[in-house]
């Protein structure tokens, strides 16, 4: 929106001509989400709390969590949309039909989030909406924001895979791209899902992934950077650097009150949503490989849950002591603390490994 307002003003104040470079809206997104979350996150929080918008703990988990985190409201993840979307709004071409999918993603994610948060804290437990039910809903969201890209983009290499660390390693798809793309959107969002059940544990690595995609997708979008980089330009899709890069501003707005003793959770509001648009983001650059490399941290958490479910019901024998696998280190005796700041550890290394994808080829 002010963006196009100060666009047009270009002519009368020609000083307004730095609102067109990509770079300068990335820092105002930035800026912009982490104040807005910041800034509504105290007052809202003691409305959650007041209200009694708490989500249930897992009774077969660390007995620390039930005496903790009892309580503590939910649904923190209405805060960090407010913000990406607001900065992302402000900030944006709005014309972009790829902004407006992933902004699609992003609210239809986190609305099937809240249903399902809002369930938890009626029902009074942890199951909240039937899981087939929320598995459909995240595969019509996911199918529709593909068929809008397929239909109104002439983006002639969305259906490619390309692998990192190749020059010339195409794969084309073809008709099988509208699965592919439907698992890494449904994929992604359950992978941070999951990541999330510790204090500030899935915000960093989403941080971390949000500010990677916000350099992919501007040199991705830059003729010189592609170019240089040998990788696939597309044309236009620099805008969605301006929507990670409101992600990020919002997730270090909202960490300032996730970060252990956490006042509130994302949950699945927010998990749901920063997972699949992040995950649209990946797939409009081309760049979905390099997003489970950045992202590994989600891929062990789920992997783990897909180990010990298969194990168990093989063999009736649990792999870890309790999935996902940061529970199995609480399990073992690490402190929450330790457990967070190490997976943040190995959420940093895998980003620079990620990163390096761009150049090493």
């Amino acid at each position: 929106m002010l963006y196009s307002f100060f666009t047009s003003l270009i002519d009368q104040y020609s000083f307004l001509n730095v609102f067109k470079y990509i770079t300068v809206r990335i820092g105002f997104s930035v800026v912009t989400s982490f104040a807005i979350v910041f800034i509504i996150g105290e007052p809202l929080i003691k409305l959650f709390a007041k209200k009694q918008i708490s989500g249930p703990i897992r009774q077969d988990g660390p007995i620390d969590h039930i005496i903790k985190k009892t309580g503590t409201p939910t649904m923190g993840g209405l805060i960090i949309i407010l913000g990406i979307f607001l900065g992302t709004f402000l900030w944006s071409d709005l014309s972009n039909v790829y902004v407006l999918v992933v902004i699609y993603v992003s609210l239809a994610l986190g609305l099937l989030g809240f249903v399902d948060d809002l369930l938890k804290i009626k029902l009074k437990n942890s199951r909240g909406l039937n899981s087939k039910i929320k598995l459909l809903g995240q595969l019509f969201i996911s199918l529709v924001a593909i068929l809008i890209l397929i239909k109104f983009t002439d983006h002639q290499y969305l259906e490619n895979l390309y692998f990192p660390f190749f020059k010339n390693l195409i794969l084309p798809l073809g008709i099988f791209f509208i699965p592919f793309a439907i698992f890494v959107i449904v994929g992604s969002s359950n992978a941070v899902n999951l990541t999330d059940g510790l204090d500030g544990l899935a915000t960093v690595p989403v941080m971390l992934v949000a500010l990677s995609f916000t350099l992919i997708s501007y040199v991705v979008g830059n003729t010189i950077f592609a170019e240089y980089l040998q990788i696939p330009y597309v044309s236009k899709v620099g805008e969605l650097s301006i929507f990670c890069g409101a992600i990020f501003g919002s997730c270090l707005g909202f960490l300032w009150y996730n970060a252990p003793p956490a006042k509130i959770f994302m949950g699945d509001t927010g998990s749901l949503s920063l997972g699949g648009s992040l995950a649209a983001v990946a797939i409009i650059v081309k760049h979905e490989i390099v997003l489970a490399i950045i992202g590994g941290l989600f891929v062990l958490e789920t992997a783990s849950v897909i180990i010990q479910v298969i194990s168990f019901k093989l063999t009736g024998k649990r792999v870890f002591m309790m999935a996902p696998i940061h529970h199995h280190f609480e399990k073992k005796g690490w402190p929450e603390s330790t457990v967070v700041i190490r997976f943040w550890i190995i959420a940093i290394i895998l980003a620079l490994i990620g990163l390096a994808t761009l150049k090493l080829r």
